[in-house]
């Protein structure tokens, strides 16, 4: 699984934390660091959660580009 820069990009655009995030959505701060990092898959009810904590939806945040490499 690839790290989701989107997600840490789209948190340090609305300069919030890890820990801000996990706060609103009612998850730890180090399972927001898990998925940012690519180790956790987090469930559609808390991708939900997230894209609305930083307005965005959930293409923008955590749709895989097909044609991305790496």
């Amino acid at each position: 699984m690839a790290k989701n820069l989107r997600l840490k990009a789209a948190r340090a655009a609305k300069d919030m934390s890890q820990k801000d995030v996990a706060e609103a959505v009612g998850v730890t701060r180090q399972t927001i660091n898990a998925i940012e990092n690519g180790d956790y898959n987090p469930s559609i009810n808390l991708c939900i959660a997230i894209c609305k904590v930083l307005d965005k939806s959930l293409d923008q945040l955590f749709w895989e580009d097909e044609n991305a490499t790496g």
